[in-house]
């Protein structure tokens, strides 16, 4: 029996200080997303205040590079962390305790992020359209919703980046010929 596709979709509000707004399908709030930027406008964190359950901390780790943030809950237990490989890299490796995750643009033109498992390909996707301002996340497998938040919270850092289509799916649809010359 296939699992049931989750849908959550957000709203964001504010500019200098976005506050996401997330619903589930049925459109009751689950909770907010804070995003924090210190003096000169660096993200440097954010908190999730759940309607029910425990409090989230994102906070950026020491370092360089972009997308290099933690996840924690509010009693210190870190949940997963995030890392770009490369400074001119779309693609963002997260990291749970249990199994890598890795962040790569949608397939097609368009603003958003799939997040794909190491063994299992795609388990989820976010999709940003310009207008209105919000997203709408699809969980197509097993996830835990605080990945999932911790995955849109990545994305919605550089939501113009994921308009052009990954080049993941250049190489893959590029190994189909191939393949296929190859069985005749």
């Amino acid at each position: 029996m296939a699992q049931k596709t989750q849908t959550f979709t957000t709203r964001l509000s504010g500019w200098w200080a976005p506050r996401h707004t997330i619903k589930n399908e049925e459109g009751q709030v689950l909770g907010i997303l804070n995003v924090h930027r210190n003096w000169y406008g660096m993200i440097v964190g954010g908190e999730y205040l759940p309607e029910k359950g425990e409090q989230l901390i994102f906070r950026r780790n020491p370092g360089l590079q972009r997308c290099q943030f933690a996840l924690w809950t509010d009693t210190r237990e870190w949940l997963g962390s995030s890392l770009r490989p490369r400074f001119f890299q779309r693609r963002i490796d997260v990291w749970t305790g249990v199994r890598p995750y890795r962040m790569v643009p949608k397939a097609g033109f368009g603003r958003g992020w799939r997040i794909l498992a190491s063994k299992t390909g795609q388990v989820a996707t976010i999709k940003q359209p310009l207008l209105p301002r919000g997203s709408k996340w699809q969980i197509s497998r097993k996830m835990d919703f605080e990945l999932m938040l911790f995955c849109y919270f990545l994305g919605s850092l550089s939501p113009s980046e994921s308009f052009l289509p990954s080049s993941l799916d250049a190489s893959s649809t590029q190994n189909k010929p191939k393949a296929a010359a190859a069985g005749s």
